[in-house]
C-alpha cells in the first residue's frame, strides 16, 4: 500500500547562513554551501547551443546561468550535429523539393510588403555553367520581398558557422537600385550588447547594382552589399564568420548557428526585379574525424574568463540511439549511420553505452518516456538493468510518471542517479521553459572529474529552478549517504534527512520503499512512509528511524503549495546483503 509521510513547512525550513530562498533575484550571487569539505554545486545538465539545431548561443546560456545563479553548465550538443554528419552539402534548384542521398530539401514561398506580382519558376535555361539541371528564377514587382525559404530534413542544413562558407551562383535579369536579391541567414540568439538588444542575429547579403562591398549594422541586423553585374552568372562566396566578426566585433563570432536560410527578391517603388539562382553549396571545412569537436572547443575558448562564477564543460548528447548524455570521458565521437536515422532498439542503446563506458565518464538516459510508457520503462529498467546507464533524467515532465518508474528501479536495487534537466535549445529564458530542472551535487569542486565522481556516486538532487533552491542530503552514521548502498544488520536505522529553505506552504515528503528484488513479477513501486509531526523538526533536518525489514531505501521530495513535486533527492539503500548485481564502488558506504 502506498503511504506518504509529509513534513509540513508553514514558513519554510532554514538553517542560518545556508541555502537560498526560492525568491532568488536574477543575477544575485549565492554564498556557497559547504559541508564536509564538499560544496553544493548547481548544474544545468542538458543544454543545446550553436552546434545544435536550436536558436541558442553559448553566450545566451551563460547569461541565463549568471541570471539564475547556476554554477555549472554542461554543453550537450548532439554528436552528429557537431560533426555535421550527413548535413546538407548542396542544393541544385531542380524543384520545390530535392533529395541529397535519402534526405529532402524543401522550399517554401512567402511574400511581405505590397507586391503586385511574385513568381518562382524552376527553369532549364539559362543554367549555370557547372550546375546541370535547373535554376530558380525569382521575380517580384511592387514594394516588398518575395521569399523562398529552404529547409533540410531534421534541420540538417543548420550548424555552427565557425568553419562554414556558402557559395551561390547568381544571374541578375532585372536589377537595379530598387530591385535586389537578398540572401538572408538567421543566426543565434545572443544577450544584449553595445547598441544591440537581446535577440536573434540576422545577416543579410544584398546583391545588386552596387560597385563596392559595404557592411552596415542596425542592432541585431547586419547587411553586406555585394556587386552583381546584370546578365552574367557569377559565383558569390559568403564568408559568414568574417562578416559576423566585422559587423558585431564584441561577439565571439563563431558562436552562431546557420539557423535559417532564405532567398528573396526585394523591390521598391513599383520596380520589377528578377534573378536566377543556382547551385547553393555549404562548405564546412573542419568536420572530418574529431574536427567538429576541436572546432567546438575553439569556439568555447572565446568565453574563457567572460562569465566569472560560471563553469562550463563540454559533453555530448549521443543521438543515433535512444538519446544519451555523456559526461566526462575522452570525447571520442561514435560512428554514425547514413542516413542519420535514430535506432530505438534497446540493444543498440546498450551497445552504445558499452562504447561510451570504454571511453570513460558516465552515461545518462535522456527523456526516457519519449518512446516508452511508465510501465514499459519500468520493465526495461528492471529486466535490462537500465540498458547499462549510470544516470537517468527523472526531473522532467511528467515528473510523477518518471518518479514512479524510478521507484521500481530502486525497489530492485538498481542504483541509478536521478537528475533533472532543462533540455533547453533557445537560451532565452530558462524559467519559462517546459522543463526547468537544475541538478545539484555535493562535490569537491566544479572541476569536471569531481562533478562526474559526484554523479557516479549519486550525491545529487534535482529541483525546479523556480520552485526550490535549497540543499538536500541524507546522512547515515554522521556521513553523507545520498546515493549510497549500505549493508546493515540492525532492524531499524536512524537516517538524518536534510532539506533547507522550503518555500512558504511547501511540504517535505519522505518516501521509503521496500527493496525486495521483485523484478518482472511485480514491476511497480512498493513505497511506504512515516508521518513526522512538524513539532519534531529541527531547522533544516530531521532524524528518521527507518525500518529495514528485508531491505529498504529512502528518499525525500518537496511539494509546493499547489501539490506539485519541485525537488527530489537520490535515495539511500539499506540492505541486508549486497544485491545480485553487486554495488558499484562509488556507492559503497560500509
Amino acid at each position: 500500500m502506498d503511504r506518504r509521510g509529509v513534513l509540513a513547512a508553514a514558513g519554510g525550513l532554514a538553517v542560518a547562513g545556508i541555502g537560498v530562498p526560492v525568491g532568488l533575484a536574477l543575477g544575485r550571487e549565492r554564498a556557497p554551501v559547504v559541508a564536509g569539505g564538499r560544496r553544493a554545486v548547481s548544474m544545468a545538465m542538458h543544454l543545446h547551443a550553436s552546434f545544435s539545431e536550436g536558436v541558442a548561443s553559448y553566450a545566451a546560456h551563460l547569461d541565463q546561468a549568471r541570471r539564475n545563479a547556476v554554477d555549472v553548465l554542461w554543453w550537450t550538443d548532439h554528436d552528429f550535429r557537431v560533426a555535421a554528419h550527413d548535413h546538407r552539402r548542396e542544393v541544385r534548384f531542380d524543384g520545390p523539393e530535392e533529395s541529397e542521398g535519402a534526405l529532402a530539401w524543401t522550399w517554401t514561398a512567402a511574400t511581405e510588403g505590397r507586391l503586385t506580382d511574385a513568381t518562382a519558376d524552376f527553369v532549364a535555361a539559362p543554367d549555370a555553367a557547372d550546375g546541370p539541371g535547373h535554376a530558380l528564377r525569382l521575380a517580384a514587382t511592387g514594394a516588398g520581398t518575395h521569399w523562398y525559404a529552404g529547409k533540410a530534413w531534421n534541420w540538417t542544413h543548420t550548424g555552427n558557422i565557425a568553419d562554414t562558407t556558402l557559395h551561390l551562383d547568381v544571374r541578375p535579369e532585372a536589377a537595379g537600385p530598387d530591385a535586389t536579391l537578398t540572401v538572408e541567414v538567421a543566426l543565434s540568439h545572443h544577450p544584449a550588447g553595445p547598441g544591440r538588444p537581446a535577440g536573434q542575429l540576422v545577416l543579410s547579403y544584398r546583391l545588386g547594382a552596387v560597385t563596392t562591398v559595404r557592411h552596415r549594422v542596425d542592432g541585431r541586423y547586419g547587411t553586406v552589399d555585394l556587386p552583381a553585374p546584370a546578365g552574367a552568372w557569377r559565383r558569390h562566396t559568403f564568408d559568414l564568420l568574417a562578416d559576423v566578426r566585422r559587423l558585431w566585433p564584441d561577439l565571439v563570432a563563431g558562436d552562431n548557428s546557420l539557423r535559417g536560410l532564405r532567398l528573396g527578391v526585394t523591390v521598391a517603388g513599383g520596380a520589377r526585379g528578377a534573378y536566377l539562382v543556382d547551385r547553393l553549396v555549404f562548405d564546412r571545412a573542419r568536420r572530418a574525424g574529431q574536427g567538429g569537436e576541436e572546432l567546438r572547443a575553439e569556439v568555447l575558448r572565446g568565453y574563457h574568463g567572460s562569465y566569472p562564477g560560471v563553469t562550463h564543460h563540454r559533453a555530448y548528447e549521443v543521438s543515433m540511439v535512444r538519446h544519451l548524455n555523456w559526461f566526462g570521458g575522452d570525447g571520442t565521437l561514435p560512428r554514425f549511420p547514413s542516413p542519420p536515422y535514430r535506432d530505438n532498439d534497446p540493444g543498440a542503446t546498450e551497445r552504445m553505452v558499452e562504447f561510451l563506458h570504454a571511453h570513460g565518464g558516465v552515461v545518462c538516459w535522456n527523456h526516457p518516456l519519449d518512446v516508452e510508457r511508465r510501465d514499459s520503462l519500468a520493465r526495461l529498467l528492471v529486466d535490462r538493468n537500465a540498458l547499462g546507464v549510470d544516470l537517468i533524467e527523472i526531473g522532467r515532465a511528467p515528473v510523477e510518471e518518471h518518479l514512479w518508474a524510478y521507484d521500481v528501479a530502486a525497489r530492485n536495487a538498481i542504483p541509478l542517479t536521478a537528475v533533472g534537466v532543462t533540455d533547453d535549445h533557445d537560451g532565452t529564458d530558462w524559467r519559462a521553459g517546459r522543463d526547468r530542472w537544475i541538478t545539484s551535487v555535493w562535490a569537491a569542486s566544479t572541476r569536471r572529474d569531481d562533478l562526474v565522481a559526484a554523479l557516479r556516486a549519486g550525491q545529487a538532487w534535482f529541483a525546479d529552478l523556480v520552485g526550490y533552491r535549497g540543499v538536500m542530503d541524507l546522512e547515515l552514521g554522521g556521513r553523507s549517504a545520498m546515493g549510497a548502498v549500505a549493508t546493515v544488520a540492525d532492524d531499524t536505522v536512524p537516517v538524518r534527512l536534510r532539506a533547507t529553505d522550503l518555500p512558504a506552504g511547501a511540504t517535505l515528503e519522505v518516501v521509503t520503499g521496500d527493496v525486495d528484488l521483485a523484478g518482472a513479477a511485480d514491476p511497480t513501486p512498493a513505497v511506504r512512509t512515516d508521518r513526522v509531526p512538524w513539532r519534531q523538526m529541527r531547522p533544516g533536518w530531521h532524524d528518521l528511524p527507518v525500518r529495514v525489514g528485508g531491505g529498504a531505501y529512502v528518499r525525500t521530495q518537496v511539494r509546493d503549495r499547489e501539490g506539485a513535486v519541485v525537488a527530489a533527492s537520490n535515495p539511500l539503500w539499506l540492505l541486508r546483503r549486497p544485491p545480485p548485481r553487486g554495488v558499484p564502488p562509488a556507492r559503497r558506504l560500509f
